[in-house]
């Protein structure tokens, strides 16, 4: 996939992937696997996740840019290299909303955000979201998510009616946001459900992907290794 400073053969601008992400601080992410497994290991879950989905991204050629929460955070310490915006905003819809913004406002022809807790989404996904915005076949692309909310969202254009006023990781978040885009007309598709890693039973649905054997992440295994999550 092409980056942003690119251009199609038609000279379209290219459409970015962005993959929204905390740094790993501990106390600072997962809450609700640190409940359970403690900060230490729920950062270590996070960083793990960013390592390993950048490694795939990396390695399927699909360019991203990292948007970064805290704003300045040292993110590079992270994943060297790595192209990254600040997030800024109240909350996640004020985030996603800001870097969408950045982008298109920047000459992007479409956004695709990811969120880091999908260290095993399906690359096929992620490319027939950037496929449909690129080919204006929709506006909007969702990629829903098993807890009622989305891991993917696909935006050929700002709508900003879907940042506002959402109550972030409550399970409606999807239908709020299928309801809003109803409401004002605006086309949407949907690629293929799959989950996000919020709780440890998400944990435990990853370690089952894991041992089917089409998927690789080194990190996260060992880490799940660590944590005794089987």
């Amino acid at each position: 996939m092409r980056s942003g400073s690119e251009r199609g053969e038609a000279g379209a601008a290219a459409v970015e992937v962005v993959v929204m992400a905390k740094h790993p601080t501990p106390g600072q992410v997962k809450s609700r696997l640190a409940a359970t497994l403690g900060a230490e290991t729920a950062a270590d879950f996070q960083r793990a996740f960013v390592l390993d989905l950048a490694a795939r991204l990396d390695a399927a050629g699909i360019a991203v840019w990292w948007a970064v929460w805290p704003p300045d955070a040292p993110f590079h310490d992270v994943v060297p290299g790595a192209r990254v915006l600040p997030q800024e905003g109240a909350d996640l819809g004020e985030r996603m909303g800001g870097v969408a913004r950045r982008l298109l406002a920047g000459g992007a022809g479409g956004v695709v955000l990811l969120g880091a807790d999908v260290p095993h989404v399906h690359l096929a996904e992620v490319r027939a979201a950037v496929q449909a915005l690129e080919r204006g076949e929709v506006p909007v692309v969702l990629g829903p998510a098993a807890d009622g909310g989305y891991y993917l969202l696909g935006l050929a254009r700002l709508v900003p009616e879907i940042f506002r006023d959402v109550a972030w990781g409550r399970p409606d978040v999807r239908s709020v946001t299928e309801a809003r885009l109803g409401a004002l007309g605006v086309a949407y598709r949907l690629v293929a459900d799959d989950f996000d890693v919020d709780e440890p039973a998400d944990l435990r649905r990853l370690a089952e992907r894991l041992r089917q054997g089409d998927l690789v992440l080194p990190h996260t295994a060992a880490v799940l290794a660590r944590a005794g999550v089987s």
